[in-house]
């Protein structure tokens, strides 16, 4: 249970990043597959070479970016379709890989990584350390967060939302997309060269299929806490991303063999997607945004608890319309005047 909490944790470093390109620039990438073992095979490479651990883990966040800098540059001044710049990328990042590990599995038994200290002190696989990840992945989220209220994270929302609109503004959507796949996929490649680190060693197939690992978190994520607001949108990713590892190690616990985990991630996926179009969650999910716009309206939250879901939308909307059309101080002043 400890260790699915560990990787959950870290696996939701990888899903922020999916998170960034799929739900806020709207963008298909399947550069991630490959990231992540550029991740991975760059810091296992550089401390095999005696390179400290938390600098080759600084360098895998840098091969990530790397490659969505590629992806970015191939669909923006290439011409190239999303999916298929991604593709692309994704398909030479495996024997890019291949040259940076020179051999398809980089050991790091002996090797002293960023969970050396854990592991000394008999911290890892506890509370502390869950507790160590945890206080790391919420460090990360703040960081996202604030870049997603400044004015060049607004205008990567903003592309993501109407490209069109936000280029008449004159905003550069070329550089919102290309500055978005870099750290994107610099927080898969830094995700990468964690696990790494965690789990003793870097094989050029272990990102295969982790782009569907990261929609499963964020899909499962959103499904389950809804999107309401920046800061909560993105805890509940990491809260997707340790549900899902939950999932899998019930599922392993349960009996089922360790080679069905990809079809379990596509089952997981698939229920995320339809959780909210189920009887009680529909209704479920209709009463949340109801009662963000109450929120909004400044309509009494004991008015709704009452309220059936079919009567509640029309008062709140009622009272938001009332609420628009009455005068404010301002309007009033200047009336008077």
């Amino acid at each position: 249970m400890i260790a699915a909490l560990e990787l959950g944790l870290i696996y939701a470093v990888m899903a922020l990043g999916v998170y960034l390109t799929f739900r806020i620039l709207n963008f298909p990438d399947l550069t991630v597959d490959g990231s992540f073992t550029t991740g991975a095979a760059i810091a296992a490479k550089l401390i095999i070479d005696g390179v400290p651990p938390a600098i080759a883990t600084l360098a895998g966040f840098v091969g990530g970016a790397l490659a969505g800098l590629v992806t970015g540059l191939l669909h923006t001044k290439g011409k190239i379709n999303g999916l298929l710049a991604g593709i692309l990328t994704m398909i030479a990042l495996y024997s890019i890989n291949l040259r940076i590990m020179e051999k398809s599995n980089l050991p790091l038994l002996r090797e002293d990584t960023i969970f050396t200290p854990l592991q000394e002190f008999d911290l890892l696989k506890t509370g502390w350390s869950v507790a160590i990840l945890l206080l790391a992945v919420f460090l990360i989220k703040l960081i996202i967060d604030w870049f997603l209220t400044t004015n060049i994270g607004l205008a990567v929302r903003g592309t993501g939302d109407n490209e069109q609109m936000v280029r008449s503004f004159g905003v550069n959507t070329d550089n919102s997309k290309i500055l978005t796949l870099m750290l994107s996929n610099g927080l898969v490649g830094l995700c990468g060269a964690i696990v790494a680190q965690y789990q003793g060693f870097a094989d050029i197939s272990m990102g295969i299929g982790l782009i569907l690992i990261g929609l499963a978190s964020v899909i499962l994520g959103n499904a389950l806490v809804g999107n309401r607001g920046i800061f909560v949108t993105t805890l509940s990713v990491i809260l997707g991303a340790v549900l899902y590892r939950l999932v899998i190690y019930a599922a392993l616990n349960a009996g089922l063999n360790a080679n069905d985990m990809k079809l379990i991630s596509a089952i997981l996926v698939i229920i995320a997607l339809m959780l909210p179009r189920w009887g009680f969650l529909k209704k479920f999910a209709i009463r949340r945004e109801i009662k963000a716009e109450a929120e909004v309206a400044g309509v009494d939250e004991a008015h709704l608890a009452n309220a059936d879901v079919a009567s509640a939308r029309p008062s709140v909307r009622a009272a938001s319309t009332s609420q628009s059309s009455e005068p404010t101080a301002s309007d009033r002043s200047e009336g008077s005047n």
